[in-house]
């Protein structure tokens, strides 16, 4: 079988790695690699536009596409192939266009949770036009106060401030001042909820779901969960204080009421929901969707699932789900990223990093890296995930660190706090 992965982080080094291991005698394509993925995949080198796609498809003989990051999606990749009578037949793993505007405008997301009676943080949105509102609403309500841009930006989109004027500040530069481009044009204000937050991935057919295990991730840039947020500095699978109750709590109010509202509006998706939730006082809220994995967490949370990749990805869209059993590894998996100096605001990049040979009890995922003259090169602002095992997650972080201290390159930066919270 011949599979087109669409993206170049770590997240999808996971999907390749995870493919490799099939029971099925399957060839990889990949757009555009890292070094790490250029090695075990045949490479393809273009524009990424729809109409290049279809050539890659075409020229390749591509009988599965995964999709990897949410701007495709977003874009609508899903329904341009299946729309194409040439390419039509092709599998897709993600969702539709309609689908990815769970991830695509947090203000659909809020309305259809709203809709379907899912627990999550009240909110408002406001545009340009409405700006003088948003600044009597923010007035109105006491700090911390939450600031989401309405559009896609690779987790960066949200800035959390204590007060008042900072806020005014803030609203005004995302409103007028286009702070996150397009993605800003509406900006959703909502209450901060105080709790500990968490991962939760859906596999979903269109008419089964099946929960994948549970991960935490940091989003902060800095020790202590403080500083900008970035697309994710490290996770941890399993949630230790995950149990039974908070589980079937999840499933009820906001699993179940997400794919049955899916399905009640008649939106095609086959792929995965990524679930940002947050814990308060024993009672989960939602604080946004993703209608993809989730990256620092698929580093953690794959690498735990035992069954073949290619059969759950065929059961996705052969629509059986509810014939699979996911068989999960018990261990403990912590993921640290390596990261530019500078990330995630300017950086530089083009830097050897030199010591990923000598990694033996840790997997590396390669996210922004570049093979240039036998040499691996930095080549974004996460460079890569360094990923070990154990039987708690104290000792498999220990183990990340230890490989952490044998990579090196210049610029190099972590957290050195992973789990401080568990």
């Amino acid at each position: 079988m011949n599979i087109l992965v669409i993206g170049s982080g770590a997240r999808e080094h996971v999907y390749f790695h995870k493919l490799l291991n099939s029971k099925t005698d399957v060839s990889l394509f990949s757009i555009n690699p890292n070094a790490a993925i250029s090695s075990i995949s045949k490479a393809l080198y273009f524009d990424f536009n729809f109409q290049n796609l279809k050539q890659a498809i075409i020229n390749n003989s591509i009988n599965l596409v995964l999709v990897g990051p949410e701007i495709p999606l977003i874009d609508g990749v899903y329904d341009f192939i299946k729309s194409d009578y040439e390419i039509g037949n092709t599998i897709v793993i993600g969702p539709s266009k309609n689908g990815a505007m769970l991830e695509g405008s947090k203000d659909f997301a809020k309305n259809f949770m709203s809709k379907y009676n899912i627990p999550t943080a009240q909110s408002k949105s406001f545009t340009k036009e409405s700006i003088s509102e948003g600044i009597n609403y923010l007035k109105n309500k006491k700090g911390p106060y939450v600031l989401k841009a309405d559009g896609p930006a690779a987790g960066k989109g949200v800035v959390i401030v204590d007060k008042f004027d900072e806020a005014k500040i803030v609203l005004e530069d995302m409103l007028l001042n286009n702070s996150f481009g397009k993605s800003s044009e509406t900006v959703v204000i909502e209450e901060f909820l105080s709790g500990i937050e968490m991962s939760c991935f859906v596999l979903f057919d269109g008419k089964n779901c099946l929960t994948l295990p549970y991960a935490k991730d940091y989003k902060r840039i800095s020790e202590g969960d403080v500083g900008l947020n970035t697309g994710g500095m490290g996770s941890i699978s399993p949630v230790s204080f995950m149990d039974d109750e908070m589980h079937n709590k999840i499933e009820e109010r906001i699993i179940k009421p997400t794919v049955n509202g899916l399905i009640n509006e008649g939106i095609e998706y086959k792929g995965f929901i990524f679930i940002g939730l947050i814990n308060v006082n024993g009672n989960p809220y939602v604080i946004e969707y993703n209608v993809r994995m989730g990256d620092p967490e698929t580093q953690v949370v794959l690498p735990r699932i035992k069954n073949d990749f290619l059969e759950i990805l065929l059961a996705i869209e052969n629509q059986n789900l509810d014939q699979l059993e996911l068989e999960i590894n018990p261990n403990h998996y912590a993921n640290v990223v390596l990261a530019s100096k500078g990330y995630p605001e300017s950086y530089n990049k083009g830097f050897v990093i030199k010591g990923i040979e000598n990694i033996i009890n840790s997997t590396v995922f390669h996210a922004g890296t570049l093979l240039k003259d036998n040499n691996v090169l930095t080549n974004g602002g996460r460079v890569m995930s360094v990923v070990s095992s154990a039987d708690n997650f104290k000792e498999a972080l220990k183990q990340s660190y230890e490989s952490i201290g044998l990579i090196e390159f210049e610029g190099k930066i972590y957290r050195k706090d992973i789990g401080f919270d568990l």
